[in-house]
């Protein structure tokens, strides 16, 4: 058969042509699905946090009815934050730390370090083996007396951020927790992120939660805050200073407060036993039933390990 060098040509042009055409179709495709993602860095933020990548913590279930003092209302219109030109920045930043595997201090990143200077901590006496153990009630979920239960089982005192809401809905609970000797701490009125709101509108959650907290037991309100899923500015920092109050993160946590997705008591119990360190923070939900379950065995191995418990500094 003769050869046919033109004809030879054209075919190899037409499966060029059709090469082509596929790269450019598919080749996208074939590239993302074999990218490489990094590594993800041991970084640990909370939830209420703000565990940035994960959803925030809740305050409360829907409720059909809107609570007194809701900011959609129309008695609690939001208002812009009110920080003068050249003044405190409010830049939103989000509370985070890095983990280590050594026991030791969490580090932090060099913006967040502004919290000292307006009398703000993440972790307490780093010198010796002493935790602070602080939940968070946003609302009740039925573990709280449980965990009341253990801490006086085991002589240990802790802290309890609460919101107005579970003071009122609560009262008896927010009683025994005074009688028993635990510190109540103020979480806000209506748990909004605080750099969102005015100074003002800063001072009215404040003011609100102490009240109803003065209300229900008759003495004053422990001057710590914790802010809303841990977003804090320079503005809310020297806010809240100004109230009266020290602001209060972390330097443990964990997305415990998913009621629908509970990692179990004993990640709950590995977790702080992993992460202990001297004057660690220990952030915990109160609506955790991980967090309940695994408590006593927590108290019990970090005393057996030479921790004591104390309140906040």
């Amino acid at each position: 058969m003769r050869n046919r060098p033109g004809l030879q040509i054209a075919v190899g042009l037409v499966v060029l042509i059709g090469l082509v055409f596929l790269g450019a179709k598919y080749g996208p495709t074939l590239l993302d699905n074999n990218q490489v993602t990094s590594p993800v860095e041991n970084v640990d933020p909370s939830t209420e946090p703000n565990e940035t990548e994960q959803p925030q913590e809740p305050v409360e279930p829907a409720n059909p009815e809107p609570e007194p003092g809701n900011p959609n209302t129309p008695s609690q219109e939001p208002e812009s934050p009110n920080v003068p030109a050249g003044t405190l920045s409010n830049a939103k930043m989000s509370w985070y730390f890095t983990r280590n595997n050594n026991h030791q201090v969490p580090a932090i990143p060099k913006e967040a370090k502004i919290i000292s200077k307006y009398g703000g901590m993440y972790v307490g006496d780093t010198s010796r083996r002493v935790v602070y153990l602080t939940f968070d009630n946003g609302y009740e979920n039925g573990y709280t007396t449980p965990i009341l239960d253990t801490l006086r089982d085991n002589q240990v005192k802790a802290s309890f951020f609460v919101t107005e809401s579970y003071i009122n809905k609560n009262p008896e609970i927010i009683k025994r927790m005074v009688a028993e000797g635990h510190a109540v701490c103020n979480h806000t009125s209506t748990h909004p992120s605080m750099p969102d709101i005015s100074d003002s509108q800063i001072e009215n959650e404040i003011r609100k939660t102490e009240e109803a907290f003065q209300r229900v037991t008759g003495t004053r309100m422990a001057p710590y805050l914790r802010p809303p899923s841990g977003e804090y500015s320079e503005r809310t920092l020297a806010v809240t200073q100004k109230l009266g109050y020290s602001t209060v993160f972390w330097s443990m946590a964990f997305k415990d407060w998913d009621v629908n997705n509970q990692p179990g008591a004993d990640y709950s119990y590995n977790h702080v036993m992993t992460n202990v360190h001297p004057g660690a923070i220990i952030l915990l939900h109160a609506v955790s039933s991980s967090n309940a379950e695994a408590l006593d065995r927590i108290i019990k191995d970090l005393k057996a390990e030479g921790y004591e418990f104390s309140l906040l500094p």
